[in-house]
């Protein structure tokens, strides 16, 4: 499963998976096409190091190669709260 991480400045390690990616199975497959929504965007799922709460993102497909960190952090720090 491929995954990222980044610090925040609050020296929070977040790790980020793309929901259903990486599941080696049809049904996985299927529910990676299916989540996907019409403006090309996927769901992700942020879990810090500790104390912070798990974070629900919807980025572009491509976030796991080409979403600068700073964005990733700041996409996290702007929907902490909404999970």
């Amino acid at each position: 499963m491929k995954q990222r991480e980044v610090t925040d400045p609050n020296n929070t390690t977040w790790t980020c998976v793309q929901a259903y990616a990486g599941l080696d199975s049809p049904a996985a497959e299927k529910a990676t096409d299916i989540a996907e929504t019409k403006e090309g965007k996927v769901p992700v799922v942020c879990t810090p190091s500790g104390g912070a709460q798990t974070v629900r993102l919807e980025l572009s497909k491509n976030w796991l190669e080409e979403l600068p960190d700073e964005q990733l952090v700041d996409e996290i720090t702007a929907n902490q709260g909404n999970a």
